[in-house]
């Protein structure tokens, strides 16, 4: 599959290499508004630069195009590229704002069965055999979901300004990993906390939340989230039923513990931040795109699955605000 790459940040870096391994999938071009940005891009993979988005989706020979920009051009650059016959997998979410989300989903019509956004989570190993094991009844009835993430520190101000704030920006990746387990969710209530950062609390933000979600058959899910943790980067998923429970810890760079006269299994340091803790789910998102397109399968998840948890996240907005429980009466 010949795949080009808009958008050669931290996050579109990632996805180029991601390309470049992959064996069948070869990076054609990438486009930055940054010129300097592409360029440095299209070296290291030996792909050709651009600024010009017209002519990448013009080009006939690109297949497929990874979108990795800012999250305001997404809609746009999604379905111009739908228009244009090439199947996408775009980062989420596909936009902060829900009319233009559901705007998008009419313009492009049948085109969203070529379409996946970007929550790589469902892809971690850990994390999917989990769910694997629960689909095969290995714990009885799922009666609870505990899902925590916590990022080392918070991003900068100039970040947090324009990301949606934490529900939209970072919970709404647990939002999906809450729907691949409960399916749809009826309930969401949500409270928030300002203990990290002042300049967090100046945006408008929040720093801390707690977030409680019910599923259609009764289900519950309980996401925590924070902006800081001052022991490295927090991951954990426990999946709770009647038969039993499946649990992921967080991971390190070894398995070694250390034993001593000032203390006893002292382990590594977990992964840093997404970008290494969350390499494999990338990889094997790629490939899970790549394969569907080829064999004509709508790609999970898909152009809905953004939508949905993009509800759940305004929906917990609204819960933080009023104060009460939002029901939500499930996400098409």
């Amino acid at each position: 599959m010949r795949i080009a790459l808009i958008g050669c940040g931290r996050i579109g870096r990632v996805h180029a290499e991601s390309v470049a391994l992959h064996p069948k999938a070869e990076l054609v071009r990438v486009c930055d508004a940054v010129e300097m940005a592409a360029r440095e891009v299209a070296e290291r993979f030996g792909a050709t630069p651009g600024s010009d988005v017209d002519a990448v989706l013009a080009d006939p020979s690109v297949d497929a195009v990874v979108i990795a920009s800012p999250t305001p051009t997404h809609v746009d650059l999604l379905a111009r590229a739908v228009e244009a016959g090439k199947a996408v997998m775009c980062e989420k979410p596909i936009d902060l704002d829900l009319a233009r989300v559901d705007e998008c989903r009419a313009r492009i019509g049948d085109g969203t069965s070529r379409v996946m956004v970007g929550f790589n989570r469902r892809f971690d190993p850990s994390f999917r055999a989990v769910r694997e094991r629960v689909a095969a009844g290995e714990v009885g009835r799922l009666e609870q979901l505990i899902i925590v993430s916590r990022d080392p520190a918070p991003s900068p101000a100039d970040y947090l300004a324009s990301s949606g704030g934490l529900f939209r920006d970072m919970t709404i990746h647990d939002f999906d990993m809450a729907r691949f387990f409960l399916g749809e969710v009826v309930e969401v209530s949500a409270m928030g906390s300002n203990l990290v950062a002042d300049y967090i609390a100046e945006l408008g933000d929040i720093d801390g939340a707690v977030v409680t979600l019910r599923g259609a058959d009764g289900t519950l899910a309980h996401i925590t989230n924070s902006r800081r943790c001052t022991f490295g980067y927090d991951q954990r998923l426990e999946a709770f039923g009647s038969l039993g429970m499946l649990a992921v810890d967080n991971l390190r760079p070894d398995g070694v513990r250390s034993y001593g006269a000032q203390g006893t299994e002292a382990a590594s340091a977990y992964l840093d931040f997404f970008l290494d803790r969350y390499t494999p789910a990338y990889r094997a998102e790629l490939d899970h795109f790549i394969e569907a397109i080829t064999n004509g399968v709508a790609p999970e998840p898909g152009f809905d699955d953004g939508r949905a948890a993009l509800a759940l996240a305004d929906a917990a907005e609204e819960s933080l605000r009023g104060g009460h429980v939002v029901k939500t009466g499930g996400q098409r």
